[in-house]
């Protein structure tokens, strides 16, 4: 006879994994899937100093380890597949994979998002060592050093505000002539002494082997090329990329109700809208994407689901 799971999650960052400690340890039939590998952007993490109960020595990949170790000792599989498609109509949902087809009751979406890329040399090699997505995670890191910041909406704009409580210099680059940020934002950023900005300007290449030491960017208009080098008293500088994310939706926006940038609009007990379907994590829409609130949203998420299983049996 086919297996029918209780669960299906479908991601293993910190949200998926989450819930899968929450569903396994309720008893629950649970499988967890991962196309890449597993803790998703914090993987990529050297230090998490802002996860309460981590000490300042723990790192991404520890951290997810100890989280895997929870899941899979109360009983939840793990399987690495792609995801191909899906079939969520009835109560009994279709997760089409890579390696076959799955069977459950429900299914909790924890794909994640992705940051969109500034797509330069040494870009990717240089991520967790000098280059970030996060300045709630790594401002710390830079204290006293000198940092750029690439965007210029609101967020780019308020992280670099935030970052400056660490650094000692922030410069924000921006593609365009002006910010798309509020006005607002745009000019208590004027006003921090720390901030410079430099206008119609990309970056071209991140210099440095092991860490950051410096960044070459393009004037769009005049076509010259200008290095930004760390202080020499310092060596090494930051990079913080805030030019958008990618939530992982194309596989079910068909199905899931979206916001208009593509994350999965759900109640506060991550419900989507189709019974026995939740999401968590950055995936969906909310106002802090830190990996505290993608635990909670896989617990609050499995709780449901089991919630909505126990329900199909009476």
């Amino acid at each position: 006879m086919e297996k029918i799971y209780d669960v299906i999650i479908v991601g293993s960052g910190p949200a998926g994994l989450s819930a899968g400690l929450y569903a396994a340890r309720a008893k629950m039939s649970t499988i967890i899937l991962e196309k890449d590998k597993t803790g998703g952007q914090i993987s990529g993490t050297e230090e998490v100093a802002n996860y309460p109960g981590s000490i300042r020595e723990a790192t991404g990949p520890t951290l997810v380890a100890r989280m895997v170790e929870q899941a899979e000792l109360f009983g939840a599989e793990r399987m690495k597949a792609e995801v191909l498609s899906f079939d969520l109509e009835g109560q009994v949902k279709t997760v089409i994979t890579s390696k076959g087809e799955l069977k459950a009751k429900s299914i909790i979406l924890a794909m994640g998002a992705r940051p969109r890329l500034l797509n330069v040399p040494n870009e990717k090699a240089l991520t967790g060592k000098g280059v970030s997505y996060c300045a709630t995670c790594d401002a710390e890191f830079f204290t006293d050093l000198e940092v750029c910041v690439f965007g210029g909406g609101d967020t780019a704009l308020e992280e670099a505000m935030f970052i400056t409580k660490f650094a000692k210099k922030v410069t924000i680059i921006h593609r365009r002539d002006e910010f798309r940020a509020a006005k607002s934002i745009v000019e208590k950023a004027e006003k921090n002494d720390k901030i410079e900005f430099i206008f119609n300007s990309g970056a071209k290449k991140i210099i440095g082997e092991e860490m950051v030491r410096g960044i070459e960017i393009e004037n769009y208009v005049t076509g010259e090329t200008t290095e930004i080098m760390a202080d020499p008293n310092d060596g090494l500088m930051g990079i913080f990329v805030f030019v958008g994310y990618i939530p992982e939706t194309e596989l079910v926006k068909s199905f899931v109700k979206l916001d208009e940038t593509g994350y999965i609009i759900t109640d506060e007990q991550m419900q989507t809208g189709i019974p026995g379907v939740f999401a968590a994590g950055d995936i969906r829409k909310k106002t802090l994407r830190q990996v505290v609130t993608a635990t909670a949203d896989g617990a609050i998420a499995a709780v449901q689901a089991e919630k909505y299983v126990d329900a199909l049996a009476n």
